[in-house]
């Protein structure tokens, strides 16, 4: 690796690309097979919203597990995370359902929706931290914890 800092390697910006192509799709996919319900309710942002959190959660527990991040551990996290569940994930659909929404005139479906995306997301990407963390630690995470020597 070089020293160039992680956003100009030009490396590390593929491997978030490709993770992101990988995710955009999966999105897409899951919008296709999950159509808006016949009151409007955005089902398949809402799906792809909390399985994102849930696995980011789960993902960044799951990597801290493994003691200080190193190059690989970065590449899993910047593919994964920032690609991967970046490009799965979308905010701009939510706010652009949410406007749909209420500009049509259904301001109590528009609250449910952000309300549901809000709490379950949350507790979704609660569960996936909690899952992650019940990993169990590297090696080298075992042994700095044990030792009591600060991680470089």
């Amino acid at each position: 690796m070089t020293s160039t800092s992680p956003h100009r390697d030009p490396r590390l910006l593929g491997l978030v690309a490709l993770g992101g192509a990988v995710g955009s799709v999966l999105r897409y996919a899951v919008a296709l097979a999950l159509p808006p319900t016949t009151s409007g309710w955005p089902l398949g942002t809402l799906v792809v919203n909390v399985i994102g959190a849930g696995a980011l959660g789960f993902l960044l527990a799951a990597l801290a597990r493994r003691g200080p991040e190193t190059q690989r551990l970065q590449r899993l996290r910047l593919t994964l995370g920032t690609g991967l569940l970046g490009g799965f994930t979308t905010w701009s659909s939510f706010a652009l359902e949410t406007e749909r929404l209420l500009h049509d005139g259904a301001a109590l479906v528009a609250a449910g929706y952000v309300s549901a995306s809000l709490v379950v997301g949350t507790l979704a990407a609660v569960v996936g931290i909690l899952l992650g963390q019940r990993l169990p630690d590297s090696t080298e995470a075992r042994r700095i914890h044990d030792s009591g020597e600060a991680a470089p």
